[in-house]
């Protein structure tokens, strides 16, 4: 069936544009209730409808899942309380201009309630009366008025943790963005409900009070407008109009008294999705509660003189609730149970399908990887009295301390592709060392000088190169007495890998490495740092910079001096070498302390002016990697720079290079392989209060 063309017009899209006039309408019915007169059936019709709201307003607060799904209670208790104030100064009006005609002038409503609801009686209407506002005002309305305060205190000062606790939760990936969003407009909406319940609960204490003043002066106008102005005697005035202000007073307290218990429910329910009546039948049907109070019941409705049937049959209804609710429970039970089997069964089917292949499955290669064969797989357990792990970690602190930043982790795990007794160090997943020990022999190095030979296995020292011949623990003795360095051989793979690891510091300098040194440095510096990153430079550059500098054997403890430099020059260039040659300059100090102590004299080898004038026309021809160099003058040049550092060697100096700052990073680069314990540094990072001392000269 179609409609007519001019009802198609009134769709739901129209409908929905009328929806939002409801507040208005009521709210100018309420200001029109106070200056125009009411005709006392519309005033059956608007106490109808007010009672009629109360109820559903009631209803609505004990079936909502959570108090925030009504949001708008306040704003709805605000509009019914005006409502109500404007029918009472409307019924008064009608009680006062027409109550001498008779109990029915002011609406039947109002009859109702002063003559059937009180029976006639004024003076138990006065009495039912005052109850109610006794038990609205005092009971209800102010225990609902504390419990919305409190409420609403605790809900703001708990709200900047909710929101950490959001951004806590989005940072570490537990919930998405647009979570993120919902829970913080819900932590919001809740904060604003409880601070609007904070003070819609006012307006139900002062419409309480309210009532009460117009029960008063209602009576005393009554009775002088019906004595003076229409002859009547004080009885029949008293009759008269103390029923209808009475029947008044109970049409309007009613539906408030409705208003405060729907406002109690609201302040007094907990935010999880059940309505009220979930709740109290979850949390009071509790079987063995429910049969002690049966119990109770039946043992006094036994006991002579006591009602007996009506404790018998609550005795037998609360029994009977009991046994139907742990019936419920356990039939709820085996649902869940066979829900779980169920689950559990659907799980372990798609665990035996293929999986197909994702991320999870491919390997990353460790930053740090030892791998053992199967004999010496005793090293690593602590059971059989390995001591591989805490040497390690050993040699991580010592290491963590003396570079200036954490080594991380090394992953060791057993391969059966090695032989029994060999052992495999990798960097980044390339093999950089390996060698054979024996995890129950002993490792006897020779120094330099021993007084005498050893029996056992000779072989090489990993680490260093040196001679050494693998010995049963009962030589060590003789071993020392010979001038032997005996270290286990926990300790000759402990010794290998802080070895390779110092050699390959900044491999093992990366991007988290350094962002961690610079948080670190931001807790006691943070206006060093501010803005450093990226403003100043970029993180990249700034990993180059500390990779060159550990590449040159310079710690970066100073992070502090180290990033004032980087501030100083970044502004001016954004070349790494340039930055690092500026970085070494500000170290200075701290360079040559570590090369020389507390010494006031630095012996150096330095180069003649004709060899450094040739190296750097080499460098401007071929570049600044060293590249340039004609083949016979780099193997003289390298000879005559072993020989030099073996020389400073011999004397119980650490080699030295000094050099001008154009060359020194070619020759840094140049010498770091061939000559591994060769320094090399500039005129410039030697300090003022330090001497140089030249102890040979390269060209002459």
């Amino acid at each position: 069936m179609q409609l007519p063309a001019y009802l198609n017009r009134f769709d739901k899209k129209n409908f929905h544009h009328l929806t939002g006039l409801g507040t208005p309408i009521l709210v100018m019915a309420a200001l029109g209730m106070v200056i125009l007169p009411m005709p006392s059936w519309l005033l059956d019709i608007l106490f109808s409808f007010n009672i009629a709201l109360s109820l559903v307003v009631l209803l609505i607060t004990v079936y909502t899942l959570k108090p925030l799904d009504f949001g708008s209670f306040p704003a709805v208790l605000l509009v019914a309380t005006i409502l109500r104030l404007a029918l009472n100064v409307a019924s008064t009006r009608v009680v006062l201009l027409e109550g001498h005609e008779g109990p029915e002038a002011a609406g039947k409503v109002i009859e109702a309630f002063g003559s059937v609801v009180i029976g006639g009686n004024y003076a138990v209407g006065i009495v039912v009366f005052l109850i109610l506002i006794i038990i609205n005002f005092v009971v209800v309305t102010k225990g609902a008025g504390r419990i919305a305060e409190v409420t609403a205190r605790f809900t703001l000062d708990a709200m900047p943790g909710k929101q950490m606790a959001i951004d806590a939760d989005l940072n570490a990936g537990f919930i998405t963005q647009e979570q993120a969003k919902e829970r913080r407009t819900e932590v919001t909406s809740e904060a604003d409900f409880y601070g609007s319940m904070d003070g819609a609960s006012k307006f139900v204490k002062g419409d309480a009070i309210a009532g009460i003043l117009i029960l008063f002066i209602n009576i005393v106008g009554g009775l002088v407008i019906g004595m003076v102005q229409h002859d009547l005697t004080f009885d029949e005035a008293v009759e008269i109009y103390t029923l209808l202000t009475i029947g008044d007073g109970l049409v309007a307290q009613i539906p408030g008294l409705l208003l405060s218990i729907g406002t109690a429910i609201v302040v007094t329910r907990q935010n999880t999705s059940q309505d009220m009546g979930e709740q109290v039948s979850a949390q009071l049907g509790q079987g063995k509660s429910l049969y002690i109070a049966a119990g109770v019941m039946f043992v006094m409705g036994v006991i002579p003189g006591m009602p007996h049937f009506v404790f018998l049959l609550f005795a037998a209804m609360i029994a009977g609730t009991a046994f139907l609710g742990n019936r419920n429970k356990i039939n709820k039970a085996a649902e869940l149970e066979k829900n779980e089997h169920e689950e559990k069964a659907q799980i372990k089917q798609k665990e035996d399908e293929v999986k197909e292949l994702d991320w999870d499955d491919v390997n990353h290669v460790d930053i740090i990887g030892l791998e053992i064969g199967y004999r010496l797989i005793p090293l690593v357990d602590k059971a059989q009295g390995g001591e591989l792990l805490s040497r390690i970690k050993g040699v991580r602190k010592k290491l963590s301390q003396e570079f200036g930043f954490l080594v991380p982790a090394v992953h060791i795990r057993d391969n059966l592709d090695l032989e029994p007794n060999s052992y495999q160090i990798s960097l980044m997943g390339v093999n950089v060392g390996s060698a054979q020990i024996r995890h129950d022999q002993e490792l006897a190095i020779n120094p330099g000088q021993v007084f005498g030979q050893l029996e056992g296995i000779p072989t090489k020292d990993p680490a260093f190169g040196l001679d050494a011949v693998w010995i049963n623990q009962n030589q060590r003795e003789q071993a020392q007495t010979l001038g032997y360095t005996v270290v286990d051989s926990a300790t000759v793979l402990a010794t290998h890998l802080s070895q390779i690891l110092t050699n390959n510091a900044s491999q093992l300098l990366g991007h988290e490495e350094v962002q961690n040194l610079l948080d670190l440095l931001a807790k006691n510096h943070p206006k060093l740092v501010e803005g450093f990153i990226p403003d100043t430079l970029t993180l990249g550059t700034v990993v180059k910079v500390l990779q060159s500098l550990m590449n040159e054997g310079v710690a970066v403890r100073d992070m502090r001096s180290i990033v004032q430099t980087l501030v100083e020059y970044g502004p001016k260039s954004q070349d790494a070498e340039v930055l690092t040659a500026a970085v070494r300059i500000s170290l200075r100090k701290f360079i040559i302390q570590d090369l020389v102590g507390g010494e006031q004299e630095v012996p150096v080898i330095t180069l003649a002016p004709e060899l450094e004038q040739m190296l750097h026309q080499s460098m401007q021809m071929a570049g600044d990697d060293g590249a340039g160099i004609e083949p016979g003058l780099a193997e003289r040049l390298q000879k005559s720079l072993t020989d030099g550092a073996h020389q400073q060697e011999m004397s119980g100096e650490v080699p030295i290079l000094l050099t001008s700052g154009i060359l020194r990073s070619v020759l840094s680069k140049f010498v770091k392989y061939t000559i591994p314990g060769l320094r090399v540094i500039s005129y410039q990072e030697i300090p003022d209060d330090k001497q140089i001392k030249i102890v040979s000269v390269i060209g002459q």
